[in-house]
Formats: C-alpha cells, structure tokens, sequence
C-alpha cells in the first residue's frame, strides 16, 4: 500500500471518530519554538549539518509539543520540544547496528544515560544523548516531586525492557501474536513521554487517581490509539524493511489477510478505541467526588485528561507536516541501514 495511501486512511478516522473530529489548536509561539529548540539541539550536537538530511532534523518536534499544549507557557512547551528531540535521537540510536538486533546492547545504552540521571552529571566523552538528558532532566525534576520522579525513572526502566524485547524479536524474527502486541507496543512506546504532560502543564496528579482502572484505560488507550495511528502511516515503508512492531502486518500474518483489509482493520479498531478513551474520561470526572480530591488536584485530572483526549488527532496533524517519515531524496534509510528512523510522534520509542 503506498504510503500517500496510509496517511489518507489515517485522516479519514475524522470521519470514523467523533473525538477525531475537529483539527488539532496551534500554540501562538510554534514558529519562535522551532527557531529555539532547533538552536537547541545544534548547539547540544543532537542534529548535525543540513537538517533535511537527517529523520530527526526533519521532525519538526516543536509543531507536535505546540499542538499538544496550545495555551501552556511557551517555555514548557519548549521544553517538551527538547524531550521529544531528545526522545527521536535515542529512538534513531536502538532503531541502528549494532544495538537494533541486540537486547544486551539496548540496556548497555540504557544503563548508560540512567546512571548519568542519577548522579547528576554526564560521564567524560559522554555522546549528546547522555549529556542532554541530563540537562533536559534537571530541568524537568526539580518542579516535580519525589513520586513523580520515581514514576518517571520506572517507566524509563518499562522502556528500556520493551526495546530490549523488541530488539530480540528483530533479530529472531519472532513477530508478536494479536493478543499479546498491544502490550508489547504499548510499553515499548516511551510511556515517560505521558510522565511529562505534568510538569508541562504546572500539576501533579494524585495516586489514588493514576490507580483507578478508568484512568489507566484513559492513558493506555491514548497511547494505544496514537501507537496504531503510527502503524498505519508507517506501514508500507516499515512492511519493506522487515519490521514487526506494526499492528498492521501482526494482523496480515495472523489473519492472513491482504495488508489493504489490515489496514481497514486498524482503522476501525482506532475509531472504537477512541470512543472507549472517552468514555473512560466522562467516568474519570463522575469518579472525582469519590475520590474527595482538593480543588487542585481536580484541576490537574481535568488538564491532564485534556491533553490525552487531544494528542491523538494533534498526532494525526503533526504526521502531515511533519517530514521525519520521509527519506531525503536519495537517501535508504530505516531500519537496518543508515537512518533507522520512522515517523511516531509520541509513539516514537516502542
């Protein structure tokens, strides 16, 4: 299926689902963010040369941060933007010899940038990644408290065990079963990514709230939702370089039905899933009262569920004028050459 092809069939899940409706906002400041978070990530050596030329230097982080949080203070969302430069550089790094098909590797790159987080500085000759992930750390932690920083670093260690898992299953070429993928997607996406949606917003959220089972369909659904919106704009080039993370060609192979009627399959699972997030929202709100949370604490629920019913369609948005899927002329990259790179906005790290 041509790839032009896939983005049309993700667009027409506006068309599917009511919460795809209407086109995502645009943060007033996002063409003074991309000047900023490009001269950013320049000067911290994450983007070299020409950025048309690199997956990373095309992904425009900054139009999918503005799209996320429209009305929040130009200087989070910025810092968001890094993240997510942050995140595509080490997404670009495990997607590449020899760490792609190597689990013991993924962690060896992992237990690298955690130990730099936890003592607070990078080691000598540290690479970029573990240098700005410090920076970006300090930044991010010191508003937060000593709870969210533990959840943060543990969904850093959930991550790092998916793109291990992941690594192996390339180089066994062992595809998941339809069952089982969701999870495994899931938990390779970069779950910490949804940590930051907190400290970008100026809220923390309560415990009792993050243990209900109506939030946790909320935020895993979300992430599901944007993860198989990937797949299908993804899945033509990711088919041709032997890729098994996508929904799409689990359910070809397990089906065996064409790729076009997978694909169809996606969509629809999309539509009826993000019906489901809603819904798992308006029980949120109906369980708040239970929950006897403090004013603040109801308004960090509201904000945060905000910006979860709205980052899928701002995904959506962000793929179309994003140019990370997208090779530069004449280049072969993906996964398992030279670029390793595919478009997945907050599905970026599976």
């Amino acid at each position: 299926m041509d790839p032009v092809v896939n983005a049309s069939l993700l667009l027409s899940l506006a068309d599917r689902a009511t919460g795809l409706a209407g086109p995502s906002a645009m943060h007033p400041d996002a063409w003074r963010l991309g000047e900023r978070v490009d001269a950013w990530a320049r000067a911290r050596g994450l983007v070299l040369g020409d950025p048309d030329t690199s997956p990373l230097g095309r992904a425009r982080c900054e139009r999918l941060a503005a799209r996320l949080f429209p009305a929040a203070e130009a200087d989070r969302v910025e810092l968001f933007a890094c993240w997510l430069t942050w995140a595509f550089a080490l997404d670009d790094t495990l997607d590449r010899p020899p760490v792609a098909g190597s689990g013991s590797t993924v962690h060896a790159v992992y237990d690298d940038l955690l130990r730099a987080m936890r003592r607070g500085h990078a080691g000598p000759g540290a690479r970029p990644l573990e240098a700005t992930l410090v920076e970006l750390w300090g930044s991010t932690a010191e508003r937060m408290s000593r709870e969210w920083r533990r959840r943060f670093l543990a969904h850093l260690e959930e991550h790092r065990t998916g793109r291990a898992d992941q690594a192996v299953h390339r180089r066994t070429r062992r595809m998941p079963g339809p069952e089982e993928y969701p999870a495994l997607r899931r938990r390779a996406c970069g779950p910490f990514l949804y940590d930051l949606i907190e400290p970008v917003l100026g809220v923390e959220l309560p415990n009792r709230l993050l243990a209900l089972p109506a939030w946790q369909l909320l935020l895993e659904g979300t992430a599901d939702v944007i993860a198989w919106s990937n797949d299908l704009a993804s899945h033509s080039r990711e088919s041709a370089l032997g890729e098994v993370y996508n929904h799409v060609i689990v359910l070809s192979a397990a089906y065996d039905i064409e790729p076009a009627r997978a694909c169809d399959w996606v969509a629809d699972r999309i539509a009826l899933l993000v019906e489901e997030v809603r819904a798992a929202a308006r029980t949120v709100a109906g369980t708040l009262d239970r929950l006897r949370l403090s004013d603040g604490e109801r308004e960090a629920a509201r904000q945060v569920s905000g910006v979860l019913l709205a980052a899928p369609r701002a995904h959506i948005d962000w793929i179309t004028e994003s140019g990370r899927y997208s090779p530069s002329e004449g280049s072969s990259e993906g996964y398992g050459g030279t670029g390793g790179a595919r478009l997945d906005g907050l599905a970026s790290l599976r």
